[in-house]
């Protein structure tokens, strides 16, 4: 349960330069049946160490590089060779193998070698290409720079400066535009495609439609390609130029590059670009619009209208894009500013979808996603439920899809709020479909699960880990058996794809379970997590050995996590961590002891009874906690949290002081 007020300790009101040191606690409860999610959770770390191996070995070559043999003749495809790996450092940072953060490094440096020589990069970055791709791509430097700011800090920075520093090309600060949909380190690329047409198969445009639906050349389509110019030309006209809402995934890589250095100027680029879309939602009725043209005004290049930009409302995934885009960019403005207002432009978006939902069986709703449904909601796909409309065209809301949960749940884990969390919860009561429901699939976004995770920390499904680590073993061992399939596949350019649904390294169970946090926003954010974990003895970032971490309360007063040492001889030494960046501070710890060793008997019993688990309480004024796991012990931690109360970076318990 949460501390009570007359537990509040001084140490809560300690100057944070006269701080108490960090305090290390000893597990003494014994541990004699191993918790069968810590066995599978351990078996998972296993598991993936292997099968990360598998891949290096079956996809790609010596230098990190993915055996491909083809050519990139349209500006897409960057993002699908960056993307295969993208959560391989996050694993390292949850604990896996130790060299598996050397080869993360190598498979970016080999990819970056492999996309220069087919001529998508320049200066190791993406010529010009949307912020949707670009977000997809950026997490694995993301990762990498969590995982080893000293190494990745030079090109991180060097990366952000594409839109902080003016003479670049892709911002405008007079206007507070990012000036172009395509943008990136070839200030020369300009338009959305290159030649006449804009390279859309007849099958996407059957699928999707065509985005400028209200425009004279759009009637009668969709069109084959040869029959598309005059369509290519209004979209080159109307959607080449100008800003578009998913830009503002851009705000992650200058966050990241603020947490990497610090510096003011990153933070200022920040406010300011979040902050002019904040105002553009306001003047809008509280809707994220998703275009600005060069002058910064909302619809200037589409007849006034607030829909119709590049991955905006009209475009293929409507509020996926423009969603994840503006939560990831506004929790970076809440995040270097501390003020969760920056939020609302997210918060008042979701609620004027949420106030236009229908509950149908998905069978009748018009998703222009059915094969994604088909499988994430296996036989409820017939069920009545919950579905809100992604897209906006001339013509109103269209394109209704089961409501989705990365956007709601990444607000109530950064804000702790009641009102984020009563979003859930009426989400919930809304659902026809059981949130504790756990079905095997594997997203593109590798999440999906955040509604049944939501069920778990509410109390009502305490099986949740277990059937969640079984599913994430499942999906590993299926991509085993795709690795097998397609090894010696001579990949052509259209199936690319091929190695991203191969990959078999799965965090998301484990980002959940250990760091109290749910996956990261997949176009383009940060991680964010309650918790982190340091191995004391190894100095490195991540569960030691054999030691396995259960979080099952994010209450900022009451966070608890359980932490188990599996080893039968071996001491394991756990720094815990408070947030992903070292941002909270822990000011009070309560945790389980037991000192009668009694339980055993005398040397003549044949048996033992229940160990005596008694309570004790420390206090705390740092962002790290030293646990000493004995071999074969466990131990129950609640700690009460000040959120965001230091300034997030990527120091860990082994960095220099003089450089914190």
């Amino acid at each position: 349960m949460p501390f009570s007020s007359a537990d509040r300790t001084p140490a809560e009101d300690v100057p944070r330069d006269h701080r108490v040191a960090p305090p290390e606690i000893e597990a003494g409860v014994p541990l004699l049946e191993p918790p069968g999610w810590a066995v599978a959770q351990r078996s998972l770390f296993d598991l993936l160490d292997h099968a990360w191996r598998r891949f290096a070995r079956d996809f790609t070559g010596p230098d990190g590089r993915l055996n491909y043999s083809g050519a990139l003749t349209t500006r897409d495809g960057v993002d699908d060779f960056y993307e295969v790996f993208f959560n391989w450092p996050q694993l390292y940072l949850l604990g896996g193998a130790d060299d598996l953060l050397p080869a993360s490094e190598k498979h970016w440096e080999g990819v970056t070698r492999q996309l220069t020589e087919l001529g998508m990069l320049h200066d190791e970055f993406e010529r010009g290409y949307d912020w949707f791709h670009q977000g997809e791509s950026l997490l694995l430097l993301y990762f990498l720079s969590m995982a080893a700011p000293d190494r990745w800090s030079e090109r991180a920075l060097r990366f952000a400066e594409l839109y902080v520093d003016r003479a670049k090309g892709n911002y405008d600060p007079e206007h507070r535009v990012i000036t172009r949909p395509h943008n990136g380190s070839d200030a020369e690329r300009t338009g959305l495609f290159d030649g006449d047409v804009y390279p859309w198969l007849l099958k996407e445009a059957e699928t999707y439609g065509f985005p400028l639906d209200w425009i004279p050349e759009a009637g009668g389509g969709p069109y084959l390609l040869s029959e598309d110019p005059r369509l290519g030309a209004q979209m080159r006209e109307r959607m080449g130029a100008g800003d578009t809402a998913v830009n503002l995934a851009a705000a992650g890589l200058v966050l990241n590059a603020w947490i990497l250095s610090g510096e003011d100027r990153y933070r200022d680029w920040i406010v300011e670009y979040v902050g002019v879309w904040r105002e553009r939602t306001e003047a809008n009725g509280g809707l994220v619009p998703d275009n600005a043209g060069p002058d910064g005004v909302v619809g200037s290049l589409l007849e006034g209208r607030w829909y119709g930009g590049h991955y905006g409302w009209s475009w293929p995934h409507g509020w996926h894009s423009v969603g994840h885009a503006a939560c990831a960019a506004a929790l970076a403005a809440a995040t270097v500013t501390g003020d969760d207002d920056h939020l609302s432009m997210v918060a008042t978006s979701l609620d004027a979808l949420i106030g236009r939902g229908k509950v149908m069986p998905h069978t009748e709703a018009d998703s222009s996603l059915p094969s994604k449904w088909a499988v994430e909601l296996g036989p409820d796909i017939h069920t009545p439920t919950l579905h809100l409309p992604f897209r906006h065209n001339e013509s109103g809301w269209f394109d209704y899809n089961p409501v989705t949960a990365p956007v709601p749940v990444a607000l109530w884990h950064h804000t702790a709020s009641d009102a984020d969390r009563a979003r859930l919860e009426g989400l919930r009561a809304a659902d026809g479909i059981d949130w504790r429901t756990v079905r095997p699939f594997r997203a593109k976004e590798e999440s999906g699960h955040e509604k049944a995770w939501f069920a778990f920390l509410a109390g009502d499904d305490p099986g949740y880990p277990e059937r969640i680590l079984a599913t994430a073993q499942a999906q590993v061992r299926h991509r085993l058996r795709r690795i097998d399939r397609y090894r010696d596949l001579d990949v052509p350019e259209a199936d690319i794809h091929v190695w991203q649904q191969s990959n078999p390294v799965v965090t998301e169970a484990l980002v959940q379970l250990t760091w109290g946090g749910p996956q990261v926003l997949y176009n383009g954010g940060l991680q964010q997590a309650r918790l982190r974990y340091h191995d004391a003895e190894a100095r490195r970032a991540g569960l030691p050995p054999d030691v396995a971490a259960l979080v099952t309360s994010i209450d900022p007063e009451a966070t608890t996590v359980e932490l188990v040492n599996l080893s039968p001889e071996a001491v394991r030494t756990v720094i815990v961590q408070a947030g992903a960046f070292a941002e909270h501070t822990i000011t009070g710890i309560r945790y389980t002891t037991c000192t009668d060793d009694t339980w055993m008997g005398d040397m003549y019993d044949y048996g033992h009874t229940e160990p005596v688990v008694t309570e004790s309480e420390q206090l705390c004024d740092s962002a790290f906690l030293t646990v000493r796991l004995p071999a074969s012990t466990r131990i129950r931690l609640v700690l009460r949290l000040r959120l965001r109360t230091g300034t997030p970076s990527y120091r860990t318990p082994f960095t220099p002081q003089e450089r914190v």
